[in-house]
């Protein structure tokens, strides 16, 4: 028997320690509380608590007791502990491994039903309800760090076209499609310097390209196209619905394996609305908006179609704006959907004459140009 110490003892129904006497019999510790009940924690049922700060004091708990702790730190009772208590460390309750797959399958099928089923419904209901302002102010952040991110330096940001000529048929093949009474909001479109053959919508209203697009399209009846496309998703606001979706499945990766939160949403957010991975429904969507856009236009539905296989033949693996648009439905499909979609036997006109066309062409000038924004805003109030 050793000589009586004094310890604490937190209960489980509550968190204020009780100072209790404790000395060592044969059976186990005993324990006396404030009003002079003993209670004695065998040996056998004694068990360490694990990983705890002060190494100068010994832990315990009884099993099966998983709420009460006992906080011994005098050391000769602790060395007493530790050669008569032989189940110190046992690991208790430990479950059985068909048991743990279940629940393991289980814990994996609810992370997917929330990231493949509710977080694209949610996604849905809010794109549906978000402000305008909101979807804007995404839209501006997320275009930032798209320009930040294509830039090699990592200081300026990749350069804005900024041609005048350049920018003014833009505007004149955007006033040409004439979308602004499906709008929900004004539309901005950027032509970014970068030789990355695509071209996306944002949340808010942005619609960017790159050079390598305009460089790559052989008239610009195939830029007009690629242009109807896009309106078609900022018409039924899948970048906001994307980014929305996108941003909760991080959530709820971030709650199971670490933060996610600040500047690696953004940027995660960034390459998403480049890559443009929308759903089958809204590509399907976006083309068809986009043939009837352009059959008003008097422009060919065809033109979407013929830069999507003279690229694929070109590119051969899917690549840049191939890749945009190369998520289901399959591109073949896609190519016969717009060939459909053109009226059979019509003269359809130019939507930019020769002129106008070297002007896009030419929209980012020279590298060293000045930069500056190539913003068109749609004019509602124009009819």
């Amino acid at each position: 028997m050793t000589s009586v110490v004094f310890a604490n003892l937190v209960e489980g129904h509550r968190a204020t320690p009780t100072r209790v006497a404790v000395h060592a019999v044969s059976s186990g510790l005993e324990v006396q509380l404030p009003d002079g009940e003993q209670v004695i924690w065998p040996w056998s049922e004694l068990r360490r608590v694990p990983d705890q700060a002060d190494r100068g004091v010994l832990v315990l708990k009884r099993e099966p007791d998983a709420l009460t702790r006992l906080y011994v730190g005098d050391a000769p009772l602790i060395s007493t502990i530790h050669l008569r208590a032989g189940q110190l460390g046992k690991r208790d309750r430990t479950v059985p491994f068909p048991k743990l797959a279940v629940w393991a399958a289980g814990a994996v099928a609810s992370v997917l039903a929330i990231i493949f089923v509710l977080v694209p419904l949610m996604a849905t209901q809010l794109a549906a309800i978000l402000p305008a302002e909101g979807e804007k102010a995404l839209g501006d952040a997320t275009f930032e760090q798209i320009r930040m991110a294509l830039d090699e330096t990592g200081i300026v940001g990749t350069r804005i076209c900024e041609n005048p000529e350049g920018n003014v048929a833009m505007r004149q093949m955007y006033e040409r499609l004439n979308p602004a009474a499906d709008l929900p909001y004004d539309v901005q479109i950027h032509i970014l310097d970068h030789d990355m053959v695509n071209a996306f919508a944002l949340p808010g209203g942005r619609i960017v390209f790159f050079r390598g697009l305009i460089d790559q399209a052989e008239n610009p009846e195939e830029v007009a196209a690629v242009l109807a496309h896009e309106i078609g998703h900022v018409v039924n606001r899948d970048p906001t619905r994307d980014a929305l979706r996108s941003a909760g499945s991080l959530g709820v990766l971030g709650l199971l394996f670490g933060d996610f939160a600040g500047g690696t949403v953004t940027l995660f957010l960034a390459n998403q609305l480049i890559n443009a991975s929308y759903s089958q429904k809204a590509e399907t969507t976006a083309d068809d908006y986009a043939h009837e856009l352009l059959e008003r236009a008097d422009i060919s539905p065809a033109a979407l179609g013929t830069m999507f296989e003279r690229l694929a033949a070109e590119h051969g693996d899917p690549d840049g704006i191939v890749a945009h648009f190369m998520s289901h439905p399959q591109l073949s499909e896609r190519i016969a959907a717009s060939r459909t979609a053109a009226t059979d036997g019509k003269e359809y006109g130019s939507v930019l004459n020769a002129s106008e066309w070297r002007n896009l062409q030419s929209a980012c000038g020279s590298s060293s140009s000045v930069q500056s924004d190539a913003v068109f805003p749609d004019k509602k109030t124009q009819p």
